[in-house]
């Protein structure tokens, strides 16, 4: 049966994204680094999808740092991904057990075309890849991957016919890896003619797309704070070192956090529980979020030690008792509690806060594991909240986060890698607890 093609998508591209674009035709290389919402993964999966039409080989890798990441980025895209180009001729399916996309029809005159959907951040990400011999590849976020991931990708397209490889990124700290081992390396390499096969290399920043108009830029930037590392990254497309206070912005002007008013109806309300351990504490807080996911309010913190006055150690039937305390203080003050979410890596604590809650008439609470997404992920999303003025706080109720965001700052002896300073000097333990009631809700966050 023909297939008709019933809707076009609306590819709209600046002259510098078509030159790139272009390029690509004749280099194995092809590398989009720049700000967000440049339009960088979109080049690279047209430009990669005009390449699986005529390529000979069967299976193709597409990567980000997880599966859903790489499904999202490059397969959907915002309607601009591979489902949607070849909308009517491919499938999505299994693969020796990956997910997979299907493709076969006109386009690629009746051949079948494999593209695998990996993660790639973790140190064994790698092992789902094995097995398989690859003809391209295409990564989003490439500095988020593993390099076991990255190696293992590049030998598994060695014998390819057609090899070529689709990168994209936002810009990092400039001494990370994917710079000084690949990146940069390869720049080099090209120029002095030592690398064979062809190099593309772009940057772009938000003013490249011209699909996004000068109000949506304006609001865009308005979501960060100027004087963070992301909006260095994010909005000027910069590689740079993170130095100093984490949330500056917050620091400075903490009282206009303050949250003064009667707290908001039908509030959700998450906890969240960081256990303890060397040089570090218990801590639980107590997060409001509202209905409209436009407000989050710290409503209550509390930080334990891990030793009792007497030097003996706070054991799980006492901090289940202590984790009990807080949660009927939250509910006799705020309201009800829809979720608690813990240290995923502490699942002993966690049947022990369950059996707590038992005992203590709590048996209805939710008792989950933390999401436990990438440390500045979170970071990054509490910092936009306060850029926005959405974060706020209960003034002598969640004092120590307060002190915590006051005090927290980049480790200035890591020069490679942009890592909050976790030595026992600062408060991480609030933050992490902190972190865990809105890391679930970041995309509804964001999206506000």
């Amino acid at each position: 049966m023909a297939i008709i093609k019933r809707k076009t998508i609306p590819f709209n591209f600046s002259q510098k994204h078509k030159d790139y674009i272009k390029r690509s035709a004749n280099c194995m290389y092809n590398i989009a680094e720049g700000a967000i919402r440049a339009g960088k993964t979109v080049d690279n999966v047209f430009a990669f999808a005009y390449e699986l039409k005529t390529t000979k080989d069967k299976l193709h890798l597409a990567t980000g740092s997880t599966v859903a990441n790489a499904k999202l980025n490059i397969g959907d895209a915002n309607g601009f991904g591979l489902e949607y180009i070849f909308r009517g001729q491919c499938r999505w399916g299994k693969y020796k057990d990956n997910d997979a996309l299907f493709v076969r029809g006109p386009s690629t005159r009746g051949k079948q075309r494999i593209i695998i959907f990996a993660g790639g951040a973790k140190a064994d990400s790698f092992k789902k890849i094995r097995g398989n011999s690859y003809g391209m590849w295409i990564a989003t976020e490439i500095n988020l991957h593993h390099d076991n991931t990255i190696k293992e990708a590049f030998n598994r397209t060695a014998a390819a016919s057609k090899r070529k490889f689709f990168w994209d990124l936002n810009p990092d700290n400039p001494n990370a890896e994917i710079y000084t081992e690949y990146i940069d390396k390869y720049e080099r390499n090209a120029k002095s003619g030592k690398l064979l096969g062809g190099y593309n290399y772009q940057h772009f920043t938000i003013d490249d797309n011209i699909n996004i108009s000068e109000q949506r830029r304006a609001e865009i930037k308005s979501q960060y704070d100027a004087t963070s590392i992301w909006y260095k990254r994010d909005i000027l497309g910069q590689r740079c070192i993170a130095e100093g206070l984490i949330y500056r912005i917050f620091a400075e002007n903490y009282k206009m956090y303050a949250w003064t008013d009667a707290l908001p109806r039908n509030l959700n309300i998450i906890i969240g529980v960081d256990f303890g351990g060397n040089n570090s504490a218990h801590s639980f807080t107590a997060t409001g979020i509202t209905p409209d996911f436009k407000n989050v309010i710290v409503l209550t913190s509390e930080r334990i030690s891990c030793r009792k006055d007497d030097g003996s150690d706070i054991d799980p039937d006492q901090l289940g008792l202590l984790f009990c305390d807080f949660c009927k203080r939250v509910i006799n003050v705020c309201g009800n509690i829809s979720r608690v979410y813990c240290d995923s890596a502490e699942q002993v604590l966690i049947a022990g806060l369950r059996t707590a809650a038992r005992k203590q008439g709590l048996s209805w609470l939710s008792i989950q594991n933390s999401l436990k997404d990438e440390i500045n992920n979170r970071i990054n999303l509490t910092v936009q909240l306060m850029a926005q003025g959405r974060f706020f706080y209960i003034p002598d109720k969640a004092e120590s986060l307060k002190n915590a965001l006051r005090t927290a700052i980049w480790d200035p002896k890591e020069k490679t890698k942009n890592v909050r300073l976790d030595d026992g000097s600062s408060d991480i333990d609030s933050l992490d607890s902190f972190e865990y009631t809105i890391e679930r809700e970041a995309r509804r966050l964001i999206n506000y």
